[in-house]
């Protein structure tokens, strides 16, 4: 058999046919019998439970990444007139801006000026003030709201009749519910207090990105096959490739703990530490968003971190979005968390700092504060006043 030199400096492309035909190119790689599939939008979908067998989409809430993610609901129903009804309802909570109520302002010029400016919307998204309004009629709920508003939404949406019989829904929104020693996503929190499946939605979708039709993916997580399909063709488009998992957890925790993560990851680059430093961290924290959900979701999959709501959220979570950047803030500053929120979050509220409580608590609550180190941490930094530093001592 013929070798090459290791310090040739020949191309593979200069080298003789002869030479290539004794080369020893044996592969122990084996290709494997079943992948798992991308996730094409069917050609048809399952019925809609109105008389008209056309689903109707509403939009609850109506932030950057709500705003983000109604831009692309809008226009993917509305090129399937046979399936979907066009209209698409934005729940607002009302803000005077330009003078305006800001739901006259986004109907106007369909464009939400307090969230996202500069971006243009679909003429189909309407924007909406009465919650009740909103999703009457709708069999399909993008639930989007801050975690923080979400019990008040959930309890209006329990009166009888609001809610459309055979509904589904689905959350983005990023966080757990904690009580003692039981924990929640708020996708399990919607489905019990509605009555709705409720699938989730994550991955490395900064809003504007997103809204300027950046490349980028995402992960639905959802029960079943059906649920899949019918986000799919909500979600996808060239520019926001869906990807479908049948673990509403797994996706539904990694969206929730990378936000504790990438506070630690601000935390590094406000004290200018390297990216070894940074890498390293990530991968602690990757860890242990993977154990945490695989040890108190049972039937969750470590293989949902690989996923773009793993891994990929993850890494745009550590250099960029307001948790990072927060922190690093905080890291160079030593500001109050509610300082920090008031001077540059433009009305928008962090989300890293309610789940490092919330998951100290379970994990106090449980006794396993001593298996999630990096969890640990960045909890006593931010609210015990250990010093920003020992990020790196665990």
């Amino acid at each position: 058999m013929n070798k090459l030199s290791p310090l040739s400096n020949t191309n593979d492309a200069d080298v003789p046919s002869a030479q290539m035909e004794g080369m020893d190119i044996h592969s122990n790689v084996v290709t494997p019998d079943i992948t798992r599939p991308s996730s094409p939008v069917q050609a048809s979908l399952p019925p809609s439970p109105l008389p008209s067998k056309r689903h109707k989409v509403a939009i609850v809430g109506s932030g950057s990444f709500g705003t983000a993610l109604a831009k692309i609901v809008a226009k993917n129903v509305a090129s399937r007139p046979k399936e979907f009804h066009s209209e698409v309802r934005m729940w607002v909570r009302e803000k005077i801006v330009h003078g305006k109520q800001l739901t006259k302002v986004i109907n106007s010029t369909h464009m939400n000026d307090r969230y996202l400016p500069d971006v243009k919307l679909p003429s189909n998204l309407v924007a909406v003030g009465n919650l009740k309004q909103v999703v009457k009629d709708a069999t399909m709920l993008v639930m989007v709201t801050p975690h923080q508003f979400l019990s008040t939404v959930l309890e209006e949406f329990q009166t009888e009749g609001v809610i459309t019989p055979g509904a589904i829904s689905i959350s983005a929104i990023k966080g757990v519910e904690v009580n003692g020693a039981d924990i929640s996503t708020f996708a399990t929190l919607i489905e019990e207090k509605i009555g709705t499946p409720c699938a989730a939605l994550g991955g490395p979708n900064v809003a504007q990105d997103v809204a300027n039709e950046q490349f980028c993916e995402t992960t639905v997580g959802a029960k079943t096959a059906d649920e899949c399909a019918l986000w799919s063709a909500v979600f996808h488009t060239n520019r926001f490739k869906v990807s479908t998992v049948q673990d509403v957890s797994g996706v539904s925790l990694a969206g929730a703990l990378k936000n504790v993560v990438a506070l630690a990851a601000g935390f590094v680059d406000g004290l200018k530490l390297g990216s070894n430093t940074k890498a390293s961290i990530m991968r602690m924290g990757l860890q242990e968003m993977a154990e945490f959900t695989v040890e108190f979701f049972p039937g969750s999959k470590k293989e949902t971190f690989s996923e773009p709501a793993g891994m990929a959220d993850l890494i745009t979570s550590c250099y960029s979005g307001r948790n990072k950047k927060c922190a690093e803030i905080f890291a160079k500053t030593g500001e109050s968390w509610e300082k920090i929120e008031k001077n540059h979050l433009n009305g928008q509220l962090l989300q890293g700092t309610l789940t490092t409580k919330e998951v100290h608590n379970f994990l106090v609550s449980r006794k396993r504060t001593y298996a999630y180190p990096l969890f640990e941490a960045v909890y006593a930094i931010s609210f015990e006043g250990r010093p920003v530093k020992t990020i790196i001592d665990i």
